[in-house]
């Protein structure tokens, strides 16, 4: 077990990832709370280095997203985290995550962003693990069907295709047959 995985268990981390914009990404305030800092001091230390987060790194919820995002964690109240946000919250990428840890400069922030990358790591592993079987699933889905239809047409029974036996009179041949 390393370091990264005693300070922080990938559970608490995991449950801090969301999909926005197709993309997982974290709140500040919780990154802020993993990091140890205040949310305004991680959002100081990102805008004197707003060079190193580009819009893939890190972007501006907007009011809709963020009051979905308010109605899908009941935990998440309008002020963040008990304080009074003045501006929209900030989301981080994976990217945006693994640069904090340079812009914080701190031996915790090292260590929680390699924490929160191995969980970002951990998290594609296991969809990857799920599309695979979904994959497998699906094509023994299908071997299923195929064997069911064999089955079935074995379990049907034949036409009566005996030809009678003896002489036959021209009129007494049926021709649908």
């Amino acid at each position: 077990m390393n370091k990264s995985q005693t300070i922080i268990p990938i559970e608490r981390i995991a449950e801090k990832i969301y999909l926005i914009r197709g993309t997982k990404v974290m709140l500040d305030a919780d990154l802020a709370v993993l990091y140890g800092v205040e949310t305004r001091v991680l959002v100081q230390a990102v805008k004197r280095n707003i060079e190193r987060f580009p819009q893939h790194f890190m972007f501006q919820l907007d009011k809709e997203e963020y009051d979905f995002l308010r109605s899908q964690i009941v935990t998440l109240n309008p002020a963040g985290r008990g304080q009074h946000r003045k501006y929209l919250p900030y989301v981080f990428t994976e990217q945006g995550v693994a640069m904090l840890s340079a812009v914080l400069r701190s031996k915790q922030a090292v260590q929680v962003s390699i924490a929160i990358m191995d969980t970002f790591v951990r998290l594609r592993e296991i969809l990857a693990t799920h599309k695979d079987l979904a994959r497998k699933v699906e094509e023994h889905d299908k071997h299923i069907s195929n064997l069911y239809a064999h089955v079935e047409r074995l379990l049907t029974p034949p036409k009566n295709r005996k030809k009678p036996i003896g002489f036959i009179w021209p009129e007494d041949v049926d021709d649908t047959q």
